[in-house]
């Protein structure tokens, strides 16, 4: 299923490396202390697909958690179109993932007291840089271009499953980021509603110029990408096919 995206400005700048880990190592402490990820160097270029591929367990969910600016790295650093995120406190990294990070997770995650269309306006209003008509009038022209418009007024368990991700895919572009971090977008979905996200996800990065990060164990998915990475014990497998 193909939607009509429409593009923006994200596309200038193309072959930039919008996001990037430097010797990124995080270890859970305790009496045994776990490590989730060791010394991961990574550049993901402007309108770039990415799929992180690896065995359960690997590390590859904990590595984009650190890259969306979700979880703190022991060592190394996350830098964002050059910048590095290591010195920020709490307030700023939660504006920067408002603003530059869009999120879609295997779950859906979306509010059940609240309608489709309400779900899509929550970033939007939480940035506060819409008035309230233009943040409802973004989230139906989102809802429009992933065929949901006739569900705007629905509540969530009212949708099969890939409508549901389809609207968490609107969500995560409420605020117009330019990276889109997926983890295991299609894992809860049938072949059908996969084949949508895949394309969704594809046609984010070919007609509007956005980066997408997903981690994935689905082949099929991930054939869709420019670029597959594999991760093994938390290291980028340089062997990885």
């Amino acid at each position: 299923m193909n939607f009509p995206l429409t593009p923006n400005s994200s596309t200038e700048g193309a072959g930039h490396a919008v996001l990037a880990a430097e010797r990124l190592g995080r270890i859970l402490p305790g009496e045994i202390a776990v490590t989730l990820v060791r010394d991961i160097d990574l550049e993901v270029q402007r309108g770039e697909f990415l799929a992180i591929m690896g065995p359960s367990g690997s590390g590859k969910s904990s590595l984009l958690y650190l890259l969306g600016l979700l979880d703190t790295p022991t060592s190394g650093r996350v830098l964002l179109d050059g910048q590095d995120t290591s010195g920020y406190g709490e307030d700023q990294l939660a504006d920067t993932r408002l603003r530059r990070l869009g999120f879609v997770f295997q779950f859906h995650f979306l509010l059940a007291e609240f309608t489709v269309a309400e779900n899509v306006c929550l970033p939007m209003r939480r940035l506060g840089v819409f008035d309230e008509e233009a943040t409802w009038r973004r989230a139906e022209q989102l809802l429009d271009q992933f065929g949901l418009r006739d569900h705007a007024r629905k509540h969530p368990h009212q949708l099969s499953g890939g409508q549901r991700q389809r609207v968490a895919i609107a969500r995560a572009l409420a605020n117009d980021p330019p990276i889109i971090l997926a983890d295991e977008p299609t894992g809860n979905l049938d072949s059908h509603a996969s084949a949508n996200v895949q394309q969704i996800l594809h046609d984010l990065t070919r007609r509007m110029g956005k980066t997408v990060v997903a981690v994935t164990h689905d082949l099929t998915f991930a054939s869709a990408a420019d670029r597959r990475i594999g991760i093994v014990d938390g290291r980028i497998d340089p062997n990885w096919r």
